[in-house]
């Protein structure tokens, strides 16, 4: 498999099919280099459509993604379903072809699946997303009760970089008090881990703690594999896709 690839290690039926790029492989010029796969970040157009391209043919994606308007916020959508590319921060499909995904470039990218593999979901889980309910929001479009999916947290900002106010931890401390566990003091600040602020939704919703995955990658330490928006400002995104396969 490429080095521009990234593959979950989870328990996944063999029909659902997973990746998560890295900056490696692409056309893209500083300060995007390389394989940015965002048309909203100022990179040059036609080499974002060759990398869309790269990403298709590298990954073997049975459709082109089924791009989101992420707007940080806790809407799910149907994929395929809407007309052109609709705001939201997470989607779903029962079908097979259909390819879900999400951009990041510190976020977390979550991907769901469904034991028997017949749905599979992709979530854009920045902090404001991931306080608002983004998670149990797509937990809530599958036909299953939380204990038969299982779930992977891909590569974010780690909890040795991801600096926040006291609004934030307050935030989710109103939601869940065991978020306190999640916030470091950093001078006036807090360090925030963010990927276990997401298995903390995650279980207190009901999935199973042996059925979420982590990276374990965190994009701000590495920047020759990761964009980072926190690390760089003006920089490309990855991707994290998902499909059933046909």
């Amino acid at each position: 498999m490429s080095q521009s690839l990234i593959i979950p290690h989870w328990h996944a039926p063999s029909k659902v099919c997973a990746v998560s790029t890295t900056r490696l492989g692409g056309v893209s010029q500083a300060p995007w280099h390389a394989l940015n796969l965002g048309s909203h970040v100022g990179d040059n157009h036609n080499d974002v459509i060759r990398n869309r391209e790269l990403l298709t043919e590298i990954a073997q994606l049975p459709s082109p993604p089924f791009w989101l308007t992420q707007v940080h916020s806790p809407h799910v959508i149907e994929a395929a379903v809407a007309d052109g590319i609709p705001e939201a921060d997470a989607s779903f499909t029962r079908e097979a072809g259909i390819v879900c995904a999400i951009m990041t470039a510190d976020c977390l990218p979550v991907l769901f699946s469904h034991r028997d593999g017949n749905q599979v979901a992709a979530a854009h889980a920045g902090w404001r997303g991931l306080c608002n309910g983004v998670l149990e929001n797509t937990l809530d479009t599958f036909d299953c009760p939380p204990e038969e999916i299982i779930a992977w947290i891909g590569p974010a900002i780690g909890p040795q970089a991801f600096e926040v106010g006291e609004e934030v931890r307050e935030a989710f401390i109103r939601i869940h008090q065991d978020a306190e566990l999640c916030f470091v003091p950093h001078g006036d600040k807090y360090l925030a881990n963010l990927p276990k602020l997401a298995e903390l939704r995650l279980q207190s919703a009901g999935v199973a703690s042996e059925a979420i995955y982590q990276s374990q990658r965190c994009t701000f330490s590495e920047p020759e594999h990761f964009f980072s928006y926190r690390r760089e400002g003006q920089t490309g995104r990855m991707a994290s896709l998902i499909w059933i396969a046909e």
